[in-house]
């Protein structure tokens, strides 16, 4: 049978984003594939070389809509750093509770599109119904549902008062039950099991070769996880386990996301039971000192780093933004080598894609 060329993208039903692949098949059978990129780079680390400090805070903030915050909590724990500032313990757990909101809310919106994707469309519904919960809270905190803008060099710029407190801890005990019942489904839903179970497998020691961080390297057995492994408050002060699992393929993938879904929601509570009293931000000075400094960060998607580089000056001379994104993107020639024409969806949708973050 002859080989075919079929191009998937850069604006297609299957891709959320701008990005375009052109499969070989021989038959139903992939068996070669490119990667296109580029269609939304914004130039993002050039523009903030011609911005102050606060204003790189907003700028930063629209590598990615779904990870917006914990960019800007990497990027200003960097220049907290640089500039030897210490951030009250208020602001550092208020800030890592919309850090734990945006984790939910991005592998909720995550096992929607992975659901649609498979044919599933009950869980697609459920997962972004309760999707709107998170959001519902975020847009209560911040006044922001996908944007927040609630970092500020120095601390948040927000604060909860007790109705918005007990509002929060009432919602998050609701989605708890939810997201117990996408659990279930995922582990016992003949339907999901079939599509995604053996599809798109990586070993640990592919995870190893390619640098993948993140769920995708924990569902092949990678134990990594930087709120752990490299802590900062309150991570230090919280008790949470780091989810992996051995299978390697798409199925527990799915696992992995759904039961650190869980894990974001009980860190939620914990730092809404602990929250310190006192002030969420310290003033912090214009011009930062000569100096280098890598911050990184656990984000949903995995490791986040950002390289920044002063020179005594109230702007940058060098900031560098690496993502956990572009790694598992290089993974995908090999985990749709030889599956299925009708597996490709399942593929592309279990590592997560996020092309704004990967294509700055």
């Amino acid at each position: 049978m002859s080989k075919v060329t079929i191009p998937i993208g850069p604006q297609h039903p299957l891709l959320k984003e701008p990005v375009a692949f052109t499969l070989t098949a021989d038959g139903e059978q992939i068996v070669d594939s490119a990667l296109r990129m580029g269609y939304v780079h914004r130039g993002i680390e050039r523009l903030a070389q011609d911005r102050s400090y606060t204003q790189i805070t907003y700028l930063v903030e629209r590598v990615c809509g779904i990870c917006s915050h914990v960019h800007t909590t990497t990027y200003c724990q960097g220049v907290e750093a640089l500039l030897g500032l210490d951030v009250p313990p208020r602001g550092l757990y208020l800030r890592a509770l919309l850090c734990e909101l945006e984790r939910i809310h991005s592998h909720l919106l995550w096992l929607g599109v992975l659901a649609k994707n498979v044919g599933l469309d009950t869980l697609f519904m459920y997962a972004w119904r309760d999707r709107e919960i998170v959001l519902d809270i975020m847009e209560e905190l911040s006044g922001g549902r996908v944007s927040h803008a609630v970092n500020i060099v120095g601390g948040v710029r927000i604060d909860l008062d007790e109705a918005q407190h007990q509002m929060v801890v009432e919602q998050l005990n609701r989605l708890a039950g939810r997201v117990h019942k996408h659990l279930n489904i995922v582990l016992h839903e003949r339907t999901i099991k079939a599509r995604t179970q053996n599809i798109g497998y990586l070993s640990a020691e592919q995870m190893r070769e390619y640098c993948v961080v993140g769920p995708v390297a924990r569902a092949s057995g990678i134990d990594m996880d930087l709120r752990r492994d490299l802590p900062r408050p309150p991570y230090t002060e919280l008790d949470f386990d780091v989810i992996t699992h051995t299978d390697g393929d798409v199925w527990a993938r799915t696992v992995v996301r759904v039961e650190e879904t869980l894990v974001s929601l009980k860190l939620c509570q914990d730092i809404l039971a602990k929250l310190p009293d006192g002030p969420v931000a310290a003033k912090a000075k214009r011009r930062v000192p000569t100096g280098e400094v890598v911050s990184r960060f656990e984000a949903p998607r995995g490791e986040v780093v950002y390289y920044i580089r002063s020179n005594g000056t109230d702007k940058p001379e060098r900031l560098k933004i690496r993502t956990p994104t572009l790694t598992a993107l290089i993974t995908l020639p090999i985990q749709l080598q030889g599956v299925a024409l009708a597996d490709v969806s399942v593929v592309l949708s279990g590592v997560d894609l996020c092309i704004a973050c990967a294509d700055r």
